[in-house]
């Protein structure tokens, strides 16, 4: 296949990526079947990350990160992508890093993200609740003020890290419920020893068996009022906002990864299967779909490089980060559907990798916001 190498590409980064792939091959590649069963993934795995520099490269070394930049973030979670591990959470702890980094106080930046860059602190972002998705406004969860403490009372679902959960990130209504937007607030919650604060069960999902995905409960948890990220309370709805670009891109960078891989399992199994008196790639249908699905690749590398660019220039807007996340998994799901359906019967079986591959593509299209809600964020810049 043509050869191309993103405009961010250079050497110190080509060598960041070779150590990155080394230790993901012989680190992790070897348990992930094991994490996949379990449903989660080894605690100490964490640490041999945060060791290994995969955990928080583009914070700054002032705060325990690596102090290298966006693109390192991204290499790390191309090359997660590439191995095809979908076990570790690592897009996740990047996202709550960049919260604290961006509206922490100094305490709570050096009490936290040293921990997260070593890996002895896991953090999850729990905004979804069983009543309350993409539309965040309707979350229920409440923190009262007492005092020098807040009281949390509230359920979350769906949350990424939730096993391991070391430091919580929590949309809370502070103030008022009929506020609306304006009385949400984000709290962080240290989790060692907490309590009222409960991890409810590991949930079966449809992919992303390795990836622990849990309920936490929150049942008049106490935490320090100093645990508010941001000055004044009210400000998380548009915190979560301002986030949001980053975040999507995010689960992008992961979106190309996938489909590049599938796209490079496919091509090698149509070259090696056999039928019909030749190889599954003289077929001009497999042929025809290989170069569609190489073709829309290349264009979705060509488009996330864009963004990448300007997120790490801070141009990057909300309505082309949202083309970004929807466009781009709603073609990962669309090629790993084409290559699964080329490996005939064998892309049913859960020990290929290319049907853990679709498997694993479909919630990409429902978290970090719904494509449909993607599209109408975009329709609303028109």
């Amino acid at each position: 296949m043509p050869t191309y190498v993103s405009p961010w590409m250079n050497d110190e980064l080509a060598f960041f990526r070779r150590s990155v792939r080394q230790f993901l091959q012989e680190e992790f590649v070897p348990h992930d079947a094991r994490w996949r069963a379990q449903h989660h993934i080894d605690r100490d795995a964490w640490r041999r990350a945060g060791h290994a520099g995969l955990l928080l490269s583009d914070v700054p070394e002032a705060w325990g990160g690596g102090g290298a930049t966006l693109a390192h973030t991204a290499v790390v979670l191309e090359e997660v992508g590439r191995a095809g591990i979908s076990s570790f959470g690592s897009a996740v702890q990047e996202i709550v890093a960049h919260y604290v980094l961006a509206y922490g106080a100094e305490a709570q930046k050096r009490a936290w993200l040293p921990g997260m860059a070593a890996g002895d602190l896991v953090g999850a972002i729990a905004m979804t609740e069983p009543g309350a998705g993409s539309d965040l406004q309707s979350i229920t969860t409440t923190a009262r003020r007492d005092g020098d403490e807040y009281v949390i009372s509230g359920a979350k679902t769906f949350i990424t890290n939730g096993y391991h959960a070391d430091l919580v990130c929590v949309a809370v209504k502070t103030g008022s419920v009929q506020r609306g937007a304006t009385s949400m607030s984000l709290v962080m919650v240290e989790t060692k020893d907490l309590s009222g604060y409960r991890v409810g069960r590991t949930l079966e999902k449809i992919g992303q068996h390795g990836q622990d995905t849990c309920e936490l409960f929150f049942d008049e948890v106490r935490v320090p009022a100093a645990n508010l990220l941001g000055a004044v309370e009210g400000r998380g709805f548009a915190q979560m906002m301002e986030q949001l670009p980053f975040e999507r891109l995010l689960v992008a960078v992961s979106a190309v990864a996938a489909m590049e891989l599938a796209l490079e399992l496919t091509v090698a199994h149509a070259k090696a299967r056999r039928l019909f008196g030749g190889a599954l790639i003289d077929l001009q249908h497999a042929r025809f779909t290989l170069a569609e699905c190489a073709t829309e690749a290349h264009i979705a590398r060509v488009f996330l490089d864009s963004c990448l660019a300007r997120l790490m220039a801070g141009t990057l807007d909300t309505a082309t980060a949202s083309m970004a996340k929807w466009w781009l998994t709603d073609t990962q799901c669309a090629i790993a559907d084409a290559c699964l359906q080329l490996h005939g019967g064998y892309g049913y079986m859960a020990e290929y990798p290319i049907a853990r591959i679709w498997a694993d593509s479909r919630v990409q299209r429902i978290y970090a916001g719904a494509n449909e809600v993607m599209k109408e964020l975009v329709a609303r810049s028109l």
